[in-house]
């Protein structure tokens, strides 16, 4: 099993590039980042986690620039949206920006994705929440065309696009791999459908084991060898009894979850957590 960590990164925590080249100098596989576009300060929607919304929702970094600053200072370590809210993205841009990242990192990127909760954050980027799911999934589909196609064409409900030319090409094969975040039956069975991996959250730990046995099932009922979907858990506890039954499931890779904080919290935290990788 492989083991990452995760960070909101921010413009007051550790530097990404810092992050990274620590965190593969300890033997850490991966570096994910969430993100979020912004916050609208009506605080409409209540917050997933069922607290008060941390700040570091709004302080985020681009994922994609930040990741690529990630990459430019690291040899081996894959870098991963953990998530990327494409619903409230360009698709077209969005495949250029992923594809770029791939190539400009030798292969390295790992695509993580969701459809979010944030009903007034994706309204002020033009997406409806209650058919955001159907969105993102033509939105996957487009962007594997663009990424596998020379002249890649796709005419859905909500991406339409004539014969179009889009380099570079990621490094690859079939693009970098999508993993789709979330724990429902709907989530296992859009991710057998067309991603490349399951996305759950660690603090649904509860839920990962059965989840996976249901993945299982899914996949055969679809004709899908599950050899072709990594599941990754998002913000795994670092517990060996539980990273052991992981392993033994066949978990795919496991990240923990940094606070956003500056090196002097972050560096010892990453010592601690680096005894835990096997």
């Amino acid at each position: 099993m492989h083991t990452g960590v995760l960070m909101f990164a921010t413009d007051y925590a550790i530097r990404i590039d810092e992050l990274a080249r620590e965190a593969e100098a300890r033997g850490f596989e991966s570096l994910f980042v969430p993100e979020h576009t912004h916050i609208p300060t009506s605080r409409r929607s209540p917050f997933a986690g069922g607290a008060e919304l941390p700040k570091e929702y709004w302080h985020t970094l681009d994922p994609f620039v930040g990741l690529m600053a990630a990459a430019a200072v690291t040899k081996n370590l894959k870098v991963g949206t953990g998530i990327c809210l494409i619903i409230e993205r360009d698709t077209i841009v969005t495949a250029k920006a992923a594809a770029t990242l791939d190539f400009l990192s030798g292969g390295r990127f790992l695509f993580g994705i969701g459809a979010g909760w944030n009903a007034e954050e994706m309204e002020n980027h033009g997406t409806d929440f209650k058919t955001r799911y159907h969105k993102m999934r033509e939105q996957v589909l487009a962007m594997k065309e663009i990424w596998t196609k020379d002249e890649p064409k796709f005419h859905g409900d909500y991406v339409t696009f004539d014969p179009l030319w889009s380099w570079p090409k990621p490094v690859q094969k079939g693009g970098p791999p999508v993993l789709l975040g979330g724990e429902s039956t709907h989530t296992l069975k859009r991710v057998v459908e067309y991603c490349d991996g399951w996305f759950p959250r660690g603090r649904a730990a509860e839920r990962i084991l059965p989840g996976l046995e249901e993945l299982k099932s899914l996949a055969a009922k679809a004709g899908r060898d599950m050899k072709t979907i990594s599941v990754n858990v998002f913000g795994a506890a670092p517990d060996e009894a539980v990273l052991d039954g992981y392993r033994k499931a066949g978990i795919t890779r496991s990240m923990f979850r940094l606070p956003s904080e500056p090196r002097d919290t972050i560096l010892p935290l990453l010592d601690k957590l680096s005894k835990l990788i096997t």
